[in-house]
């Protein structure tokens, strides 16, 4: 063999080997990237898990669960066509009129006469409602999710209700085939807008966890496995109550420094450059003026509402409760937010008119 074709031979494996090296590679990444698994499709038999959805559905379009639908709904909307249901019909045919735009599709998005039209239409479903009542309601009641429900659903359930109610729901649905998701949320209506919400997900196995990721995931920045169905409300009861004493604290803690003479401002730069640094006081600030964006600067109109909060101290003091716990303070903010809720002044303002209520109440 002469030494140029040596050479030749030689080239030509080492191009061989360059070309197979980088087609496992290409195949590696298309197992194991998550953005792989949703968008790649080969042109075998093969799809990715998620090329059967037709339609996403989304109950609920409140303050927090209409941006969340909007999110949702701009992720998905190369892949799936959507349907909403609200008992507030303003509410749906105002997301009809936005995002019904498709002149190739006249029913992109549709409006559902009942939560069972949902389940009939979507197989994967998103529920946002205000407390565990309405989730009876949706899930069980007359024309309700369940009566269309099977093993092709997944059901995620962002309400914050009390964990029996979670546990039951995921029960009945598990009964069905279904695969049921309790995924409540944080970060209020700044974080629903702009789809950076945590996520806390209660679920019966980690792989229904990573079936309901990719859809939280468009909605949400923090998507946090927390165990198994019921945990997810677990965690966002104690934090909420966390939430309740820590804005009644800085409530109180504004309010005294600016009868004092301090301006609101400055104080709340030296608190949230200190160790009384926190959530309310550097994000949500309750004192008017203090941020531009806040709920309190806007006459504490929007945002998350006094009877809400007051809910979820219930749920957490029911929780103590039964749990033989104790929780002084959160008793305590219940009872704060419990007043405020019961008063027609406050009982549409934003939870932080705990300010409000603390300066005009002395």
């Amino acid at each position: 063999m002469t030494r140029h074709a040596a050479v030749s031979i030689y080239t030509m494996i080492r191009s061989f080997l360059a070309r197979s090296t980088q087609s496992k590679a290409l195949a590696a990444t298309r197992l194991t990237s998550p953005i792989s698994s949703l968008r790649f499709k080969s042109t075998g038999t093969a799809l990715h898990r998620y090329s059967k959805v037709k339609r996403i559905g989304f109950i609920g379009l409140g303050n927090m669960g209409l941006p969340m639908a909007i999110n949702l709904f701009n992720g998905f909307k190369h892949e799936a066509d959507f349907i909403v249901y609200d008992i507030n019909q303003k509410t749906t045919s105002n997301f009809l009129r936005d995002h019904n735009t498709d002149p190739n599709n006249k029913e992109k998005v549709k409006a559902a006469k009942s939560p069972l039209e949902v389940a009939q239409e979507a197989t994967v479903i998103v529920t946002m409602l205000p407390a565990s009542q309405h989730v009876e309601g949706v899930y069980f009641g007359k024309d309700g999710l369940l009566e269309a429900l099977g093993e092709n659903h997944i059901v995620m359930d962002a309400s914050t209700i009390d964990q029996s109610m979670a546990t039951r729901v995921a029960k009945v649905l598990h009964e069905k085939g279904t695969k049921a998701i309790d995924a409540p949320v944080s970060g209020g209506t700044g974080g629903a807008q702009a789809g950076t919400l945590t996520f806390m997900v209660g679920s019966r196995t980690n792989a229904d966890f990573e079936n309901a990721k990719p859809y939280l995931e468009k909605m949400g920045k923090n998507i946090v496995y927390c165990g198994t169905n019921g945990n997810g409300q677990v965690a966002k009861i104690c934090n909420n109550m966390l939430l309740g004493i820590s804005m009644i604290a800085t409530s109180e803690t504004m309010n005294l420094g600016v009868r004092m003479g301090m301006d609101p401002k400055l104080l709340a730069g030296i608190l949230n450059t200190s160790s009384g640094r926190c959530w309310s006081s550097e994000v949500y600030n309750p004192c008017p003026g203090v941020l531009e964006n806040s709920a309190a600067t806007r006459g504490y109109t929007g945002g998350f509402g006094i009877p809400l909060m007051a809910k979820d101290l219930r749920l957490a003091v029911n929780a103590a409760v039964e749990t033989k716990s104790t929780v002084l303070l959160g008793a305590l903010a219940q009872q704060l937010y419990n007043q405020m809720a019961a008063n027609k002044n406050y009982e549409h303002l934003d939870f932080s008119a705990a300010y409000k209520w603390l300066s005009e109440n002395e």
